[in-house]
């Protein structure tokens, strides 16, 4: 059995833990650990979560005549503040789903927790297909020098079941807490498979669907980069072919790593849906992570696939923005170590 292992650990082109826990072990002395030095803030997640993120006012209506919904923001109440000045300076985005291309967006109101927007937008769609559409509320915090935070979003479906529609109906819809906002990116399906007999995992990619476009034709050409991680380090890659301009591209496509079964629990996958570029660099449309350390979801998928060997398990999975950072935090795309700044996708 010893010797069986030390086969696969050596044979294995996808994996030697080895080299890492060399590195690892050598590194620890006299490492900081910023976690003893961290503050308690109230911008934290916890903190963020606990409090409110205030409420959005807005009337719906249907011209059946011109087949469009008609959205008028009128306000929006108790905004967290952002800004180091204890305000925020809000906007709105809007989308009705699974349409991205139909984007619209208010006005920016600086330095207010309780903007009023009296903004009128139209969204060209049947009666028949309400019931397949949802109203997407983003509220932002405008920043001129950095990434503009998000507040909340707020989802409205069902439209057919609102009092007085497709009359005005006069709402107002509790803005929930976000960490990013995922609308714009999509999701993919991908099945997740693992023999430990033959130590071998694969991962099938299925397909994706409302992906972020990337190109100004309103369109992208995606492909998925998947990476085998170590506690932070990529140890292999590969990608899938490149499905040309479509924002729901259908991969069918398996890619394997060779994974020893001592060393399963170690490692994780990090893959990245990716936008090619003829010119200049490929973009990254979004993320997710699946492992013992990954969040929700993606820890779920990765148990349930260990829980039934041998067995495809498939599951849509929401992309995130990749955000690569070198403190404390990682990414969004799941926990990875504090003083390691994780690969780019």
């Amino acid at each position: 059995h010893n010797s069986f292992r030390r086969q696969l650990n050596l044979s294995n082109p996808d994996f030697n833990l080895g080299q890492f826990q060399r590195q690892e072990s050598v590194a620890t002395l006299g490492r900081i650990k910023p976690e003893l030095y961290k503050q308690r803030s109230v911008d934290t997640d916890e903190g963020r979560r606990a409090r409110s993120c205030g409420r959005i006012h807005f009337i719906l209506k249907f011209d059946c005549d011109l087949e469009q919904l008609i959205v008028k923001i009128h306000k929006a109440q108790d905004l967290p503040a952002k800004d180091f000045t204890g305000t925020s300076d809000p906007y709105v985005k809007i989308y009705l789903l699974p349409d991205r291309k139909t984007k619209h967006q208010t006005k920016v109101h600086r330095k207010t927790l309780n903007p009023v927007f009296d903004e009128v937008f139209l969204f060209p769609v049947a009666y028949a297909e309400l019931p397949m559409r949802k109203l997407h509320f983003s509220v932002y915090d405008f920043d001129r020098f950095s990434r503009h935070d998000i507040i909340g979003q707020v989802v409205v479906d069902n439209f057919l079941d609102l009092p007085d529609f497709p009359r005005e109906t006069k709402l107002c819809r509790d803005i929930q807490y976000v960490t990013s906002d995922n609308v714009d990116l999509g999701d993919l399906m991908f099945s997740l498979c693992y023999l430990p007999t033959a130590g071998r995992l694969t991962i099938t990619m299925i397909k994706a669907r409302n992906l972020k476009a990337m190109d100004i034709t309103g369109a992208s050409d995606p492909y998925v980069k998947v990476s085998l991680m170590c506690e932070g380090r990529r140890l292999k890659k590969r990608k899938t072919s490149t499905k040309r301009n479509t924002l729901n591209p259908i991969y069918n496509e398996a890619i394997v790593f060779d994974v020893p079964p001592e060393n399963i629990d170690q490692i994780s996958l990090l893959i990245a849906v990716m936008d090619y570029d003829r010119v200049g660099h490929n973009e990254v449309i979004g993320v997710c992570r699946v492992g013992n350390e990954a969040e929700s979801l993606g820890r779920d998928h990765w148990n349930e696939m260990l829980s039934y060997p041998r067995k495809p398990i498939a599951h849509w999975h929401p992309l995130v923005e990749w955000v690569c950072q070198g403190t404390a935090g990682g990414s969004q795309g799941g926990s990875t170590n504090s003083l390691k700044t994780p690969p780019s996708p």
